[in-house]
């Protein structure tokens, strides 16, 4: 099992494996931890065969980027989840930038993190599409891509490489409760609209059984008195029971940017 999307802070990613712990042992599923740290690739990581429960983003569970079976998703405790498996993308500048809307970011220099990314790709680019024209076709007077993580989004903008770029907004909670100094000086511009919240998930060869085992146990965690000091911990309100077809909005994000033309944002 793995939590390294959300892993925050070393302090956070000890939290996530004591929760995932009292949840993976409710079920009755024996499962380890293993620390997965950036920069090695996630790809690697969902693909591998003896995964249990590790965090996937659900553009790549819905591009099938790796065989998996979704199990649940967390319920970010914020105004903009409104009690679901939602999140969104936080678009973030520099406090002291001059941008006061998103209109007066064009021309300057943006980011991304990778292609299989919802919030740092896929989310980004569906946002911008509104604002293109036939006469404005490209946003952005330089456009950085395959900065990987998120973190490299938030340093690329409070250190001045980059103007703009986004911030998967419930990783944003997170670190700007646990690491506070990393977010001063950033503010958010804009935000996108709300999408499924990446899911745990399990190697497609893992047993039906294990599977509606964890699947129960994430879903009445709330429930469970272990489940409130990590709930304030890691901002949670729970989890709900996902499947792969909650996913395929995302894909239909891609798809109309890929027909308008827009294959990447720019």
């Amino acid at each position: 099992m793995n939590a390294r999307m959300y892993a925050v802070t070393p302090e956070v990613e000890a939290g996530w494996r004591a929760l995932l712990d009292h949840v993976t042992r409710e079920a009755g599923v024996p499962l380890s931890y293993m620390r997965y740290p950036a920069p090695q690739p996630l790809e690697d990581l969902w693909s591998r065969r003896d995964l249990g429960c590790a965090l996937m983003c659900g553009f790549p569970i819905a591009l099938r980027l790796a065989q998996v079976i979704p199990i649940a998703a967390p319920i970010p405790r914020a105004e903009w989840a409104a009690g679901e498996p939602v999140y969104r993308s936080d678009l973030i500048v520099r406090e002291d930038s001059p941008y006061r809307t998103l209109d007066d970011s064009f021309g300057a220099h943006a980011g991304w993190t990778v292609a299989h990314s919802h919030s740092g790709f896929n989310a980004f680019r569906h946002h911008l599409l509104a604002y293109r024209t036939p006469e404005r076709a490209t946003l952005y007077s330089k456009m950085t891509g395959n900065l990987v993580t998120a973190r490299s989004i938030l340093d690329g903008v409070r250190e001045g490489r980059i103007d703009i770029g986004p911030l998967d907004s419930y990783w944003h909670l997170l670190i700007a409760r646990h690491a506070s100094q990393l977010t001063q000086g950033v503010r958010v511009l804009t935000s996108t609209a709300v999408a499924p919240m990446p899911a745990f998930v399990a190697a497609a060869g893992t047993s039906a059984d294990h599977v509606a085992r964890l699947k129960a146990a994430f879903t009445r965690a709330a429930s469970r008195p272990w489940f409130g000091p990590w709930s304030d911990f890691l901002l949670l309100d729970g989890f709900a029971e996902v499947d792969e077809a909650q996913f395929a909005p995302l894909l239909e994000w891609d798809r109309s940017a890929k027909a308008a033309g827009y294959p990447l944002p720019a």
